[in-house]
């Protein structure tokens, strides 16, 4: 089944196409990777599938709902991580927990934050306000938010920036062993590229608003003629040419 579909999605500011006719889909446990310099649509994709940017163009479908129609009914199912968006700095790291898993629904508040509290080591700053943490603490709280009503379909914008390389391999660990557990969708942003070639299924390299390519990460790797995903993602950006001609989606 697929949780996500996307249909020729566009997203215009003034005569600037941020997102300009891309398609894909998610489906129940894959992980999903958007690739692609700043300005290439990324965010701005994440944003339209969570409800915060109208679409100019183009059909979203979550959960075999259309959400221009009704995305009420699959707001409960989903969540959404980014280490940019940030939490209220006043209250303590449990507080914003409890205050989203009420806004989410979560029966048990006490007793899903105690769990996630141990699984992401949160205890030394549980109690602490949100705004005197690091950033690399911010993104674990962050991380725990949108794990709180269990989702099925889970977003994240950048899920490690400013990790430390043994916190942000744990993490990785972690969604691995949730999204095996509970067959989640993934939709993953990130400019780490040994984290994509780990977690994803399956790439979206895009550039100007636009997919221009697409496959696993070893198929990238392979028809670039690249040694990792790094180099695939520098030729995309710069607009390379592979054996002579321009990379084109499949």
């Amino acid at each position: 089944m697929s949780i996500v579909r996307v249909e020729d999605l566009q997203k215009h500011f003034a005569h600037v196409a941020a997102v300009d006719g891309i398609s894909f889909a998610v489906a129940a446990g894959q992980t999903v990777a958007l690739l692609g310099g700043n300005g290439a649509g990324k965010t701005t994709t994440i944003s339209m599938l969570l409800g915060l940017l109208l679409p100019s163009a183009g059909r979203i479908e979550l959960f075999g709902t259309d959400i221009a129609r009704d995305r009420a009914s699959v707001l409960p199912r989903m969540n959404f991580s980014s280490p940019y968006v940030d939490l209220p700095h006043r209250l303590s790291a449990r507080e914003n927990l409890a205050v989203f898993a009420r806004l989410y629904g979560v029966r048990d508040v006490a007793g899903r934050i105690a769990e996630l509290t141990r699984a992401l080591d949160l205890g030394p700053l549980i109690d602490r306000r949100t705004g005197s943490l690091s950033a690399g603490q911010k993104t674990r709280v962050a991380l725990a938010k949108a794990l709180l009503n269990r989702p099925e379909l889970l977003l994240l914008d950048e899920p490690t920036a400013s990790l430390d390389p043994d916190t942000a391999d744990w993490v990785r660990h972690y969604l691995e062993v949730f999204q095996r557990e509970t067959g989640a969708a993934i939709l993953l942003a990130s400019h780490n590229m040994g984290e994509v070639e780990r977690l994803a299924d399956e790439v979206l390299m895009m550039r100007k608003g636009r997919i221009v390519d697409r496959g696993t990460p070893d198929d990238l790797i392979y028809r670039f003629g690249r040694q990792n995903l790094e180099e695939v993602f520098l030729d995309i950006a710069r607009d390379r040419r592979v054996g002579g001609e321009a990379a084109v989606p499949s």
